[in-house]
């Protein structure tokens, strides 16, 4: 890249001091500060599933949380459609304007796609939705596009030892699929998940979660609040910290992460300091969509 940038929102977590320093740039976070010259590189893996604009009905939208709505899509039941555990949708908004959504269902239950969906004051998209969330299905259709991202489970025959899941408020969105799809294909492998939220009535998923793992020896679930209740009874703290706290060495450990930009810092500074392999750390930021007030998906790297 030959020119000058800038990130109004900040440094992007999808780059490494060392590649910006290189010229490497996020198109969808940088703000050109004169002309330039770009050299552009699309990262296309072998076993990528081709992306698709297709409309969905809204089946479902039901509140789980104060600020939270799980959201259920039917796509066309004619288009197969085909994504990776952990990969997210762009809801396709007015003036090409869009949002980005984790899936939350697994690949073998993709009748109906699940979004966990967070309220933001002055959202455009998420306003809409707690404002129109008792629409009759024929009257709620919208368009997406996916499978997105690069933030997805390896399945690979050197992938066979534990995973460690990370998760903030609804990054827990994206580890969910990936959690279904291993626990529902009964793939042989030592899990733990770490879920971090403010207080316990954020804990929209909690029962769920833990009927999923029941009858389940290789996997274990550790909720973990940031704000001490005087009822709670179990962790409190950063999320990121009480992972520190309990486990010693992380090299043996395939890492997914999936939060807040702060959450995603902490882990990616810290967790190699604990022997975190970065090839095998995996994280995806949840970041505000720049002039909105819509959380949508800024960083969708892998050990950049």
């Amino acid at each position: 890249m030959r020119g000058a940038i800038s990130y109004p929102n900040g440094p992007p977590l999808g780059l490494s001091d060392a590649e910006m320093a290189a010229g490497y740039l996020l198109l969808c976070q940088a703000r050109a500060e004169s002309d330039l010259q770009l050299e552009l590189h699309e990262v296309r893996p072998a076993d990528r599933t081709d992306t698709l604009r297709l409309p969905c009905r809204i089946e479902t939208a039901v509140p789980v949380a104060s600020d939270v709505m799980r959201v259920l899509l039917r796509p066309p039941p004619v288009l197969e459609f085909v994504f990776k555990p952990g990969q997210y949708v762009d809801i396709l908004l007015p003036g090409g304007r869009r949002r980005s959504f984790s899936v939350a269902s697994p690949p073998h239950d993709a009748r109906m796609l699940e979004l966990h969906v967070r309220r933001v004051p002055g959202g455009e998209f998420s306003e809409w939705l707690f404002g129109n969330a008792a629409l009759k299905p024929a009257e709620a259709l919208i368009t997406i596009e996916g499978p997105l991202g690069q933030f997805f489970y390896r399945d690979t025959p050197s992938t066979a030892g534990p995973i460690l899941m990370v998760a903030g408020g609804t990054g827990l969105a994206p580890l969910l699929s990936i959690l279904r799809h291993i626990i529902e294909k009964k793939i042989d492998r030592e899990l733990i998940l770490y879920w971090g939220v403010r207080c316990a009535r954020d804990l929209y998923a909690d029962l769920s979660l833990r009927r999923l793992l029941e009858g389940t020896t290789r996997a274990r679930y550790v909720p973990v609040l940031s704000q001490s209740e005087a009822q709670w009874q179990g962790r409190t703290g950063y999320v990121h910290a009480a992972v520190l706290q309990d486990l010693g060495d992380l090299g043996a450990y395939d890492i997914y992460a999936a939060g807040p930009p702060a959450m995603i810092a902490a882990v990616r500074r810290e967790f190699p300091a604990r022997g975190a392999v970065p090839d095998r750390l995996y994280y995806e930021s949840f970041d505000y969509a720049p002039g909105s007030s819509d959380l949508q998906r800024t960083s969708a790297e892998t050990n950049s």
